[in-house]
This record gives structure tokens, sequence and C-alpha cells, in this order.
């Protein structure tokens, strides 16, 4: 028999079985533990879309409890080889909160998007003002909300700013209230304005059973200040402001009414 079949039956026999025994149950921790994590994965992914938690987090969550499973298993499995993980568990506390702290602003912002899926203040498609900015929320991500404007310009905000801004939603309620304020001259008669105003109001995307406001709401240093609201869906926001401003501008015309702009009598005496 060769020499080196002789040394490695010599070693086998003395470190190999042992060695053997340690592994076994460490493979076997390594495959239970796959297939518990991939069941636990498909149970996650099932509640996660029966729930009314935003898209954008489905992937995080999902992702974030692979880690921690598996970061488990492997700590377990550790364990069975006779490794003493305290040490790696002191140590990988140690490296989180330097990352923590080098990367503050990003995990703020990405705190800030836990809180914005929680609170549900917005989803995807609401057309909100946020921090002075307008427009459609296109994507609730983890360190940005993203939103498209009218002009079809993407605005991403970071999620701690959207978290500590005054946030106006638009379509939450489902119904968006039209005004229109416009100046006319004084010598227009005030009943004859307002009722132009009702007609440039009957616009298709009038919800009826809110009816028609049409007042005047100022007497203003050059012109009488009206104001015409409406009530509309939503999505016929826009459409119905435009067709209205059109509509009062074409009667004003055909009844004859003037709209004015600022100016300045100025009397001279002899």
């Amino acid at each position: 028999m060769p020499a080196f079949v002789e040394k490695f039956n010599e070693w086998w026999g003395t470190a190999g079985i042992g060695a053997l025994n340690h592994i076994l149950p460490c493979i076997v921790i390594l495959v239970v533990g796959a297939v518990l994590i991939r069941i636990i994965t498909t149970i996650t992914k099932r509640a996660l879309n029966k729930s009314k938690l935003e898209k954008a987090a489905h992937s995080l969550i999902k992702s974030v409890i692979r880690i921690v499973l598996w970061v488990l298993v492997l700590l377990i499995a550790a364990s069975s080889l006779g490794i003493d993980v305290t040490g790696v568990v002191a140590l990988a506390s140690v490296v989180t909160l330097a990352l923590s702290l080098a990367l503050q602003n990003s995990m703020t912002n990405i705190i800030g998007g836990f809180t914005l899926l929680y609170t549900h203040p917005f989803a995807s498609g609401h057309y909100v003002e946020i921090a002075g900015q307008s427009g459609t929320v296109v994507e609730i991500g983890m360190a940005y909300t993203k939103l498209t404007t009218p002009d079809n310009k993407m605005i991403s905000i970071p999620n701690a700013s959207v978290v500590s801004a005054e946030i106006v939603n638009y379509t939450v309620t489902g119904t968006r209230r039209v005004d229109v304020n416009i100046g006319v001259d004084y010598a227009m008669p005030v009943e004859k304005v307002l009722a132009a105003l009702r007609e440039a109001a009957e616009v298709p995307q009038k919800l009826e059973e809110k009816g028609i406001f049409a007042e005047v709401i100022n007497y203003g240093d050059s012109a009488i200040e009206y104001s015409v609201r409406i009530w509309t869906k939503t999505e016929d926001y826009w459409r119905a402001k435009f067709d209205v401003q059109y509509r009062i501008r074409e009667i004003f015309e055909r009844e004859k009414l003037e709209m004015t702009y600022p100016h300045l009598n100025v009397h001279l005496h002899q």
C-alpha cells in the first residue's frame, strides 16, 4: 500500500471522522435553513401581495427578512462547528454602528420611507404638493419619493424631507374645487357679471350636486373682484379649469362685459 494512502487512512481514523461528525450537522443546518427561508419568503410574498403596502416596499421587506434569516442560519451553523459566535456578533454590531454613522443621511431617508409606507399620506398615482413641489406620485422608494409634474419633469424628494414637510393630497378625496377669480370694471352691472360667470361654469365636468358658487369677493382699487367655483372629479380638474376660463372670455365678449387691469386715475385741480 502506498505511503500516502496509509497516511490518509491514519488521518481519517483520527481527525477525518471527527471533522465529518462536525461538518455533517452544519450541512444539514444549511440545507434545512435554505428550505425554511424559501418557505418563509414565499409566505411573506403572498402576505405582502394581499396587504395595502406600496409595491415599492415589497422587495425591501423581503430582502431584509431574507438577510436576517440567513444571518441566523449561518450563526447556528457556525455554532455547530464549535465556533464561538459571541465575537462574531460583537464585531457585526461594531460594523453596523460604523456603517450607520457613515450613512446617517441615507438611513434617515430609509426610515422616512418606512414612515411614509406606514402612515400612508399618499399613494402612487396621487397628485400631491410636497415642500412647494407639485406633481403625480410615481414611486415611493426607500430613499426618495418621485413626482412627475404636468410638464413631465421628474422630481425626486428625499424621504426625510417629505416626512417633515406639509403634504397636500389633491387626489385622496376624489373631488377638487375649481376656483377662477377675475377683476371686472366697476361700470359693469353686478348681476349681469354673475349671470355670465354662472353660464361659463356650466361645463360637462361639473358635479351637479355641488352647484355653482359665483359671488363678489372684494372691491379692489381698480376692479370689482369676482370668484366662480365648481366641483369636479379629481381627474377632470385641469380640463374643467381651462374650459371655464375660456368660456368666461367668450361670454364676456358676447355680453360686452369688460375685465380690467390695475390702473391709476389722476385728477388735477387748478
